[in-house]
């Protein structure tokens, strides 16, 4: 029976979960996320204990004036090639992300939650590092903004594994990344 904290890869998962306007931006053209909406329906706490570490890039970090406190219980890793790790105690600043990802996974622990940055997300996804994709649609259009997945992006297939509707109108979509190959879906 597979282990419920690496999924039935029998491996610690990464799994992009991210809210997203209904027009495909993570955030608005200066970063703004006011526009998204909390839910009581939303059991956050729920969602976050499938993960015990945080995987995000330099852009996610400095402009969400992220700290290690943010994410209580999770170890932070911030995929950078200008961070030091000196200048930031209690957070592991890797430089190769696909590198970081790999050890990560071979490692003990639940899954891993690839926080924002739309670059990020495009690069690990190109590198066959992301298993799982967990939009959070939000009921709004933007119009403009930092995409869900910036240009160019390679052509994969998704299998749509689960959705939940909730009333203010957002929708969890949760898909698993099909191996490259996969013609079907």
């Amino acid at each position: 029976m597979p282990d419920a904290a690496t999924g039935s890869r029998g491996r610690r998962r990464v799994r992009y979960q991210v809210a997203v306007s209904l027009d495909g931006y993570i955030a608005g053209p200066n970063g703004e996320v006011d526009w998204i909406v909390a839910d009581p329906g939303i059991d956050f706490a729920a969602l976050l204990e499938p993960f015990d570490t945080v995987l995000m890039g330099r852009r996610s970090w400095e402009e969400t004036d992220a700290h290690p406190g943010m994410f209580p219980g999770m170890r932070v890793v911030v995929c950078s090639r200008t961070l030091r790790a000196e200048d930031h105690p209690g957070v592991t600043v890797a430089g190769d992300a696909a590198a970081a990802v790999d050890a990560l996974r071979s490692g003990p622990g639940k899954d891993i939650w690839l926080f924002g940055g739309g670059e990020l997300f495009r690069s690990l996804l190109e590198l066959d590092r992301v298993d799982t994709v967990e939009p959070a649609i939000v009921p709004v259009v933007l119009g403009g903004g930092r995409p869900l997945l910036p240009a160019p992006a390679v052509r994969r297939r998704l299998k749509l594994a689960g959705h939940q509707v909730y009333p203010s109108g957002i929708v969890l979509l949760r898909y698993d990344v099909a191996p490259r190959g996969d013609a079907s879906g």
